[in-house]
This record gives C-alpha cells, sequence and structure tokens, in this order.
C-alpha cells in the first residue's frame, strides 16, 4: 500500500471514530451528557472535550502547527482530569464545537503533511518524543477508538442504546429481549464458573 494510501486509511478510521463518539450524545438530555456513569467519572461530553484537547494538541503543537483554541490548554488546567469533564457553564454546544474546530484543524494538518512528516510530544520520554504524523494519526485514531468504546458502554448504562452507529448495533442481531436473555445466561455461566449456583 502506497504512503497515500495508508494515510487515507488511518485518516479514515479516525473520521469513523469521530462520527461514533459525537453519536453517543445525540438524544440525552444535559444530565445524562454529562454525569459520572463509572466510578472514576467517565462521562460522555467529557469524552468528547477530552478527545479535543487531544488532537488539537497531537496535530497542532507536536507539529508547530498550534490550535489557537487549545494551545497550552493542559499547562492551564492544572487540575487532574480537566478534560475529561465539562463544567456547568460550558454547554454542549461549546464542547462539541471545539470538538468540530479541533477536528478541522486536525484534518488540516493531516492533508497537508506527509505520513513521514517529523513532530515531537514534548510530554513522552525522550527516547520516543520525536514522532512522525503516520505515527500520531495511529495514535490519535487509536485513542478515539479507545474511547468509542468508553462511549458505548456509557451510552448502554444511560438508555441502552449502542453500536457503531444508530443503523449498526454490532451485536449480531440481538434485539433487545433476545440481549436481555443473553445477559441472564452469562450471569448463570458466571456464577457457575465462581462455583455460585
Amino acid at each position: 500500500m502506497s504512503a497515500p494510501d495508508q494515510k487515507d486509511v488511518l485518516h479514515r478510521y479516525l473520521r469513523q471514530g469521530r462520527e461514533v463518539v459525537r453519536w453517543k450524545l445525540e438524544g440525552l438530555g444535559e444530565y445524562d451528557a454529562r454525569r459520572p456513569l463509572t466510578p472514576t467519572g467517565t462521562n460522555l461530553l467529557g469524552l468528547v472535550k477530552h478527545l479535543a484537547i487531544i488532537e488539537s494538541d497531537y496535530f497542532g503543537e507536536v507539529f508547530g502547527r498550534p490550535f489557537a483554541e487549545a494551545a497550552g490548554w493542559l499547562e492551564d488546567h492544572t487540575e487532574p482530569d480537566a478534560d475529561m469533564w465539562a463544567t456547568a457553564a460550558e454547554s454542549r454546544e461549546d464542547v462539541l464545537g471545539l470538538y468540530a474546530r479541533a477536528a478541522e484543524h486536525s484534518d488540516a494538518t493531516i492533508t497537508e503533511l506527509d505520513l513521514d512528516a517529523p513532530g515531537r510530544v514534548p510530554h513522552w520520554p525522550a527516547d520516543r518524543a520525536e514522532v512522525t504524523l503516520g505515527h500520531v494519526l495511529v495514535h490519535v485514531a487509536t485513542e478515539t477508538h479507545r474511547h468509542a468504546g468508553h462511549a458505548d458502554i456509557c451510552r448502554e448504562l444511560v438508555d441502552g442504546t449502542v453500536g457503531l452507529r444508530a443503523d449498526a448495533p454490532n451485536l449480531g442481531g440481538l434485539d433487545a429481549a433476545r440481549r436481555q436473555g443473553h445477559r441472564a445466561r452469562l450471569e448463570r455461566e458466571a456464577r457457575r464458573a465462581a462455583g455460585m449456583a
């Protein structure tokens, strides 16, 4: 596969991950978009905010192309995990807009640079800090899909909505009733394996 083809494939995976993450917020009220759904506080709008900051850093600062809205964001927000949740003053539209603009900036970097274009990740260990656009594309696409998985689980906890897209639930055709039966079977098997049944 040629380098331009590789870049197109990697970029497509990144764009698909973005679509999944954004879709997970569709149809939710403010509370459900923001509320912590895991013991660590993982929440849907926070995942989007985190990915906006990640993209703006990796496709901005790393390649000497700072994204003005988020340049130095992590240094300016010293509270742990400030990028993983939205304050009441930050509207959903603000966060989604930031993500869209960060993605647009990232897309310009990806389009304009070759896969072997050099960059430097200042917060990585010195022996790994020197990177290429290809390396960063893999890193950010992987990070995006990792968080898309988190978003999928969070959304399922809110209202049972699952899948890659509204038209692709990715569950082998199991409807809601069959999923409940499947879950009950898994619970029975877990209990039997643990000697609890």
